[in-house]
């Protein structure tokens, strides 16, 4: 198994304060490990995922599926070593209208796992230099996004269904819901265009 440091937050005395890390055993297992040592209100501006995370870090996940001739289960299990992170938060994007967007945003600290459960739609996550666009239509795989990504959703197809699970509770004051403010946060990223 190969390791990845991806992003880290450090407080301003150097202590680590969230460190993200993903690791790779071959082409299906990913493993995104999350610490958290103390507030994040003591983050030093120097080491943020603005500056560090990028549209690469984005990852599918394959969800574990237990067949059945009575119907599939697909299990996101935080209890299980194989968990992408442990979810505080669990919600759903269901009835969009046809040409309406959602998302539009980024997030401090929070890590996201979209999984279309049903239907299909389309996710642009964006680092403020490259923008990738990938389709969800497996109820088996979903799309991580770790903080410091914007992330549009669109392209809904009659009776999609989004659901979202969330490294942390909301807080508003995660959100990032200006593009520009976005963009001025990465603007110190260090990574080519594609």
């Amino acid at each position: 198994m190969a390791g990845r440091p991806s992003a880290g937050v450090f407080s301003d005395d150097g202590r680590p304060v969230f460190f993200l890390s993903i690791f790779f055993c071959g082409e299906v297992c990913v493993f995104f490990g999350i610490c958290i040592f103390e507030s994040m209100e003591t983050v030093s501006p120097a080491y943020d995922p603005y500056c560090h995370v990028t549209v690469d870090d984005c990852r599918w996940i394959d969800l574990p599926v237990f067949p059945d001739p009575n119907g599939n289960l697909a299990v996101y299990d935080n209890g299980c070593r194989n968990a992408a992170f442990h979810a505080e938060r669990v919600f759903f994007l269901y009835d969009v209208p046809s040409g309406a967007s959602r998302g539009g945003h980024s997030e401090h600290t929070t890590i996201q796992l979209l999984v279309a459960v049903g239907g299909s739609f389309e996710v642009t996550v964006d680092d403020g230099i490259n923008r990738v666009t990938h389709r969800l239509d497996n109820p088996c795989r979903g799309l991580l996004i770790p903080p410091g990504i914007w992330r549009e959703l669109d392209r809904f197809t009659s009776g999609a269904v989004c659901l979202v699970l969330a490294s942390t509770h909301f807080d508003e004051q995660d959100y990032v819901r200006d593009y520009d403010r976005f963009l001025a946060l990465s603007a110190k990223k260090k990574v080519k265009k594609l």
